[in-house]
């Protein structure tokens, strides 16, 4: 058995054959790519995914333990969505706690004292190859001014863990991302 939980002898019976691969589209934050593929009867398909890369999503303690987040207008929904603030690694984070610690930074303008890692998911590798690894960060404090990027228009808010995930059971947070990410730590943080 793999260290995914899948026996590779059954994955390999199951797996498809890449047999060509292109960008189809591309934009700021992402790309759809567009594969040609053969299945494990021999039959051949193609499909097509977006492709994002990796994201760190913080969720970012003060230290009287409320949860900074973040209020950003998202454009595909047409509505305020309020979150965990997240980003992409840049070239010049070392690893993914530095990716953290200047996402966090630059979205809110509090700084960690600790961050640690919290768990790591695909969440629609149905369709996208987005991978999300969640962070906590610990006593958080606003030391310094928001960083935004040009297409970045965000506010900053906290709340009690409890109001927040009352939030998310009463369906006042809709963000995939952050609802996932605060049921992750009430079951196991």
């Amino acid at each position: 058995m793999s260290d995914d939980g899948v026996d590779s002898t059954e994955s390999d019976d199951l797996a498809w054959e890449t047999l060509d691969s292109r960008v189809a589209y591309t934009c700021p934050g992402f790309d759809i790519v567009n594969e040609d593929a053969r299945l494990p009867d021999g039959s051949e398909t193609d499909f097509d995914y977006l492709t994002e890369g990796e994201s760190v999503v913080v969720f970012p303690f003060t230290a009287d333990g409320d949860v900074v987040l973040v209020e950003e207008w998202r454009q595909a929904v047409k509505r305020v969505n309020r979150a965990l603030p997240a980003g992409g690694p840049e070239g010049n984070d070392d690893d993914l706690p530095a990716a953290v610690r200047r996402e966090l930074t630059e979205e809110t303008g509090y700084e960690a004292d600790t961050v640690e890692h919290l768990t790591t998911v695909e969440p629609a590798n149905g369709f996208s190859d987005a991978v999300f690894h969640y962070f906590v960060a610990r006593d958080c404090t606003p030391t310094g001014e928001q960083d935004l990027d040009d297409d970045e228009t965000i506010s900053v808010d906290t709340a009690s863990f409890e109001d927040l995930r009352a939030a998310v059971r009463d369906g006042d947070i809709r963000d995939g991302r952050t609802a996932l990410g605060v049921m992750y730590y009430a079951l196991y943080g």
